[in-house]
C-alpha cells in the first residue's frame, strides 16, 4: 500500500513514519556554556535519528495532463440559509463549482424566517445590520421590524439568482467524513409528499461542508418543573406560530381581556412585553435576573443634513430621510458615521475603562428616569454586574411598558407550573390564560445533528465539556469542515455582518486552495487550535463578558468560559481574518502524488492548452496593481 503524504509549513511528511520530536519545559537557566551544551547535545540527539523517508520508495514523478489554472471539480455543501448561508452561495467566486445550500425552513432568512414573536426586530441600527456590499436605504426604522429584515435577505437571495442552489425543506440529520475518500457524506430529511409527517431521507457526497447555523436558531423551554401540566395556551417566542403573509397582530385579536405571563427579560422579553401591552387585558413579566436596558442607539448625523435622534423611541424614517438616503454619496457617508460610532463602543467592554465607567452611570439614571412612575421596579432591574457583561439590549418602549398600569412586574423566578398558572420563587400562586416563555436558546453549541470527523470523532465528543476552534472557522480532526457564526464567532459590539463577510470569506479561500492545489483535504493544525485558545483565555479576563452574570456568551451561565465571542472588537476581527496563515494547516495530497508541485500540471495555461481565453491575463485591469504615485509637498 502506497503510504499517504501530508504537508505544512515544514515540508513533505510521511504520516506512518514520523511524529514531533518537542523540547518541553527546558529552564534556559546558567551560563552561555550551558545554553551551548543544551543546543550541541539537542543536535546529536536528532543527527543520530534515521531518515524518515529512508526506506520509503519514491514513485516516479509523471506531469499532470491538465493546465495550471483548469480547476478540478469541488461539491460543496452549505447547511443554513440565513445571512451566512445566502452569502456563501453569492461568494461561490470558485470555477467549476457545484454548491447546494441546505435549509429546514420553507423559506431563506434562517433566524429571522423562523422567528416571529410580537415586537421582533433588529437590536442594533439597521443600516449597520446588512451585507457591506448591498446596503438598503428603506428600512423603515432604526430598529428594523424583523419581517423587513427577513425580506432584505429574500430580496439578496433573488438578486443573486441563488434558487438553483436552494434546496428548502431539507434538514440535515448527519454529515460524516469519509477518510479513504476524503469526502463527506451527509444526510438530509425532506418531506416525502405533500401530506403532513411524511418524510425520507437521502444523502449527497461532498468535497467541503460548511455550516452557518448560528448559535441562536435552536430556542429551548426553561428547565421548570411541570411544565406539561399547563392546560392554557403555552408558547416560546421563538416557536410563535405565524403563517406566511400574516402579522402576530392577527392572532392576538380576541387576547383583549387574557391575562398573560412574559418569563425572561432577554432580548426576546425586551421586544414582546410593549409589544404585546397593548393588546392584552393584564401583562406580568416575570424576572429572576437584572439587565441593563440602553438608551435606542441611533446613531451620529451624518455631515449636517441628517440628524437622528437618540432616545428611547425607535425613530421612524420619513420619507425625507428615505430621499437623502437614495443619494449614494450621503448614504455612504451616514454609514461610515453610523459604523464608526458602533465601533467605538468596543472600549467600553475593557473591565475598568472610562467609557465602562461613564456607560453604568449613564444608563442607571436613564433607566431610572424611565421608571419614575413604578421606581422601586429599578432596584430590581439595574444590575450590580457592568455594562455589557450579558448581551445589551435597547429595547425601545420596554420601561415604559412596565409602568403601564395593566402591567406587572414580578422580580421573581419561576419554580413550577400548574394546570392553571405558574408558581414563583416565594411560593405565590398565579393562575393564567396564556404562559409566554422567552427562555432564550441552546447556546451549549452541542447541535442536534451528529458531524463526524476523523477516527469516528463526534464534534459534540469534541466540543465538550466546551468548544474550542481555530479563529472560529473550523476545528482539527475535522478536514474540509468549515463554519461561521460557531464557538467564539459572534460579537459583543460592532457590525455582525461585517465578520460573517470575513468568516466565509476565510472558507472560500482555504476552498480555492484545496481545488487549485489540487489537494484531498485540508486540516487545522492542533497546536494552532490551542494557541488560539490560549489567547482567548487570557483576553476574557480584561473584558467585561467575564464578569459574574447570566449570559448565552457563557452557555448560559453565571460564570465560566465566554464561548460565544470574538476575542476582541469588530475591526479586530476582520483584520484576523483578513490574511490566512496557511502555515497553520495540513495538506493531504492525492494518492501517489508525493511533489508539492504536482498541480502545476503540463507547464500551460488553460488559454494556452485549449487556445480561449485570456492570452495576456496579468495586463487586464484586474490584474494590474497599480502603485500610488508620491505627491511631493
Amino acid at each position: 500500500m502506497t503510504p499517504r503524504f501530508y504537508s505544512g509549513a515544514g515540508g513533505v511528511w510521511c504520516a506512518s513514519s514520523i511524529r514531533s520530536l518537542r523540547l518541553s519545559s527546558l529552564r534556559l537557566t546558567g551560563s552561555h556554556h550551558r545554553l551551548a551544551s543544551i543546543v550541541h547535545s539537542q543536535a546529536r540527539f536528532h543527527s543520530s535519528l534515521p531518515d524518515a523517508t529512508a526506506n520509503i520508495k519514491k514513485q516516479p514523478f509523471a506531469l499532470g495532463d491538465w493546465s495550471i489554472d483548469e480547476y478540478k471539480p469541488l461539491k460543496i455543501a452549505v447547511i443554513g440559509a440565513g445571512f451566512s448561508g445566502i452569502l456563501a452561495g453569492i461568494r461561490q467566486y470558485i470555477p467549476n463549482l457545484s454548491l447546494t445550500i441546505y435549509d429546514k425552513n420553507a423559506g431563506v432568512g434562517g433566524t429571522w424566517y423562523s422567528n416571529r414573536y410580537p415586537g421582533l426586530a433588529c437590536d442594533i441600527p439597521s443600516h449597520s445590520y446588512q451585507y457591506t456590499f448591498e446596503p438598503w436605504t428603506e428600512w423603515s426604522s432604526t430598529f428594523a421590524p424583523g419581517p423587513e429584515i427577513r425580506a432584505y435577505l429574500t430580496r439578496v437571495a433573488t438578486k443573486y439568482n441563488l434558487q438553483p442552489h436552494l434546496k428548502l425543506q431539507h434538514e440535515l440529520v448527519s454529515a460524516r467524513f469519509d477518510e479513504p475518500t476524503a469526502k463527506w457524506h451527509i444526510r438530509v430529511r425532506r418531506p416525502s409528499s405533500e401530506e403532513d409527517g411524511e418524510f425520507e431521507e437521502t444523502e449527497d457526497v461532498v468535497d467541503v461542508l460548511f455550516t452557518g447555523v448560528g448559535s441562536l436558531s435552536r430556542w429551548k423551554w426553561p428547565d421548570v418543573e411541570g411544565l406539561e401540566k399547563f392546560k392554557g395556551k403555552l408558547v416560546h417566542a421563538a416557536d410563535w406560530d405565524v403563517k406566511d403573509g400574516e402579522k402576530w397582530e392577527d392572532g392576538v385579536k380576541d387576547w383583549k381581556d387574557k391575562k398573560v405571563a412574559v418569563i425572561g427579560a432577554g432580548s426576546s422579553a425586551i421586544q414582546v412585553v410593549p409589544a404585546l401591552q397593548p393588546y392584552v387585558g393584564k401583562l406580568y413579566n416575570f424576572v429572576r435576573g437584572k439587565t441593563w436596558i440602553t438608551p435606542a442607539f441611533a446613531g451620529q448625523k451624518a455631515g449636517d443634513d441628517l440628524t437622528v435622534e437618540k432616545g428611547n423611541a425607535n425613530h421612524q424614517f420619513t420619507e425625507e430621510e428615505k430621499a437623502k438616503f437614495r443619494d449614494p454619496e450621503f448614504y455612504q457617508k451616514f454609514r461610515h458615521h453610523l459604523e464608526a460610532e458602533v465601533n467605538s463602543l468596543h472600549t467600553g467592554t475593557i473591565k475598568g475603562s472610562p467609557l465602562q465607567l461613564g456607560a453604568r452611570q449613564m444608563i442607571s439614571h436613564f433607566m431610572k428616569k424611565r421608571l419614575e412612575k413604578k421606581p422601586w421596579i429599578a432596584e430590581h432591574l439595574i444590575p450590580d454586574f457592568p455594562v455589557a457583561c450579558r448581551r445589551l439590549t435597547p429595547g425601545p418602549g420596554y420601561l415604559e411598558a412596565l409602568c403601564e398600569d395593566n402591567v406587572e412586574f414580578v422580580p421573581q423566578g419561576v419554580t413550577s407550573f400548574t394546570e392553571t398558572g405558574l408558581v414563583t420563587e416565594d411560593g405565590r400562586a398565579e393562575d393564567f390564560d396564556v404562559i409566554i416563555c422567552c427562555t432564550g436558546y441552546d447556546t451549549s453549541f452541542q447541535f442536534p445533528f451528529p458531524i463526524i470527523g476523523r477516527n469516528g470523532l463526534s464534534l459534540g465528543a469534541k466540543w465538550s465539556p466546551h468548544p474550542t476552534t481555530y479563529l472560529s472557522t473550523c476545528v482539527d480532526g475535522f478536514p474540509n469542515y468549515f463554519f461561521s457564526l460557531g464557538p467564539n464567532g459572534a460579537l459583543g459590539t460592532g457590525s455582525l455582518t461585517a465578520v460573517i463577510e470575513r468568516q466565509v470569506g476565510f472558507a472560500v479561500m482555504a476552498t480555492r486552495k484545496l481545488q487549485r492545489e489540487r489537494l484531498r483535504s485540508i486540516e487545522v493544525k492542533e497546536e494552532a487550535v490551542k494557541d488560539f485558545d490560549e489567547y482567548l483565555e487570557n483576553y476574557f479576563p480584561t473584558s467585561v463578558y467575564s464578569e459574574n452574570c447570566r449570559s448565552w456568551y457563557k452557555m448560559g451561565k453565571q460564570n465560566g468560559r465566554v464561548v460565544g465571542l470574538w476575542p476582541g472588537s469588530c475591526m479586530h476581527a476582520i483584520r484576523a481574518l483578513q490574511h490566512p496563515r496557511w502555515e497553520d494547516f495540513t495538506y493531504e495530497h492525492e494518492e501517489d502524488v508525493q511533489n508539492r508541485f504536482h498541480w502545476f500540471g503540463n507547464g500551460s495555461t488553460y488559454a494556452e492548452k485549449y487556445g480561449v481565453g485570456e492570452g495576456a491575463f496579468y495586463l487586464t485591469k484586474a490584474e494590474i496593481d497599480y502603485p500610488p504615485v508620491p505627491v511631493n509637498e
